[in-house]
């Protein structure tokens, strides 16, 4: 029997080639064990159990020929904004229910390469519209470590399957902190990076700007392997990055901009996360405090150019070209009834913001301060890589909150993403990693340690995140 429960990527990937069992076995043993724990969970909106068989049994045929890859017959679970040809992807929105994608995302195409095995597509908030997974239109996920609390957003979907034991590894997306807060509210590892340094193509946009995929793991090594695997320039994306090497020294300097963690962190999170840096610091590394003054005013800035981008991305659907359609005796009418009856509460709330500050005489008000401010804050993070060689603070300001607690106040909601944010504006890399718990209501709950790298230095995250692993 294989013990799902501590198995990891890079486990998996010995025992496979080992002939220890086959793709098959492990295909099987995820499928049995959605069938069991997801009813309660809702991780995924769809299992695709008879492909995720053939695709083991065309893995176990690569690794009887010598030809496996790191990602050879491994389970993954995707993301449902993450484009699989001939799959529905409908980004957990009544407007697309019945899409179904006509190419492969340039993640996917690479992880089809490498022979993985596609297990399902996972529930996240709307249009990825949230820190919580309750925004979807199927329905809320639950934490696989406490069901009556949420597994984050809006990659909670992905979460819960790897926390839950129900995918090895999985795909989400990260646009101000939808891969790491569920990370850290699920007790995984969660990697946003570098803008650019992995193709968007195929994934379904909410912020063009903002917008990152990466992996959610178990261990950092598996975080790192998924990188691997999908990153690299693609000429489809017009924002990728170059393939560039940049040579990486054993990071021994973090920052931390202390003054920023005045901002509502709850006290025993304040804690753990102190604790961490000691232990950091018998490890070796030098802690430095570091000067961000506009830090506390990126979750602001990120809520005026988000839904800016929202309104702008969500335009095109209109009940005209694709997704649902809602007849009507005009098209102004369609585009009415077909809106309202196909975006939720939330996609609704962004776009109506998005529209307002985009909207003339606002625009100067709003939106290009708040792009202004977002620049500032760029080079606050540059001018700090300046003398230390990662900024680390917590993930989140607070454990996994009970399921509808926040849903009536959307301003509390998003200070959820207070820690989150300015990496996405910054462009630059980070991760989430498990660093302790706290105890709620008799529960411990998981926490995150987020670090933070310059512009394509993952290296250096990943050589962080393993010295805390290890403490």
């Amino acid at each position: 029997m294989i013990e799902l429960s501590t198995l990891t990527i890079a486990q998996a990937r010995t025992a496979l080639d080992e002939k220890e069992y086959s793709a098959l076995d492990l295909t099987n043993a995820y499928l049995e064990n959605i069938a069991k724990k997801d009813g309660d969970i809702h991780a995924y909106l769809e299992v695709w159990a008879d492909s995720a068989r053939a695709e083991a049994k065309k893995a176990d045929e690569m690794i009887a020929a010598g030809k496996s890859l790191p990602l050879t017959g491994i389970p993954l679970a995707i993301k449902d904004n993450i484009l699989i040809k001939g799959r529905i992807a409908s980004a957990a929105s009544k407007i697309l229910e019945n899409y179904r994608a006509s190419y492969d995302a340039t993640v996917i195409e690479k992880l089809k390469a490498h022979g993985a095995v596609f297990l399902g597509r996972t529930n996240m908030d709307e249009f990825a519209h949230g820190s919580s997974t309750e925004n979807s239109a199927y329905g809320p996920t639950k934490n696989p470590r406490d069901t009556s609390r949420v597994p984050g957003g809006s990659s909670g979907g992905s979460a819960a399957a790897v926390a839950g034991d129900l995918a090895l590894g999985a795909l989400g997306s990260d646009t101000g902190g939808s891969i790491r807060q569920p990370a850290a509210h699920c007790g995984l590892v969660g990697l946003k990076p570098t803008y650019g340094a992995v193709s968007r193509f195929g994934l379904i946009a909410m912020g063009s700007s903002l917008d990152q995929i990466g992996p959610l793991t178990k261990t950092t090594a598996d975080a790192e392997i998924i990188f691997n695997a999908i990153h690299g320039h693609d000429a489809n994306d017009s924002t990728s990055l170059p393939d560039t090497t940049r040579e990486i020294k054993k990071p021994k300097t973090l920052g931390v901009p202390r003054a920023f963690l005045a901002s509502g962190v709850d006290p025993d999170v304040l804690e753990t996360f102190n604790a961490t840096l000691e232990k950091l610091k018998s490890a070796g590394y030098e802690i430095r405090d570091v000067d961000m003054p506009t830090l506390p005013y990126g979750l602001a800035v990120y809520y005026v150019i988000m839904p800016a981008e929202v309104s702008t991305n969500l335009a095109r659907f209109d009940g005209i070209r694709y997704g649902l359609s809602v007849p009507a005796d005009s098209i102004g009418v369609v585009y009415t009834k077909t809106r309202g009856a196909g975006f939720g509460p939330e996609a609704r709330r962004r776009i109506l913001l998005g529209t307002f500050v985009l909207s003339s005489g606002y625009a100067d008000a709003y939106y290009r301060k708040a792009r202004a401010v977002r620049s500032l804050i760029r080079k606050e993070f540059e001018k700090a890589f300046m003398s230390v060689d990662a900024i680390v603070l917590p993930t989140t300001p607070a454990p996994a909150f009970k399921l509808g607690e926040k849903t009536a106040d959307p301003l509390a909601m998003y200070a959820e993403d207070i820690f989150s944010v300015p990496v996405n504006l910054a462009g630059v890399p980070a991760v989430s990693v498990p660093s302790g718990t706290v105890v709620r209501d008799g529960v411990n709950l998981p926490l995150g340690f987020q670090i933070i790298a310059p512009q394509s230095a993952e290296a250096t995250l990943f050589a962080v995140a393993l010295d805390v692993e290890s403490r």
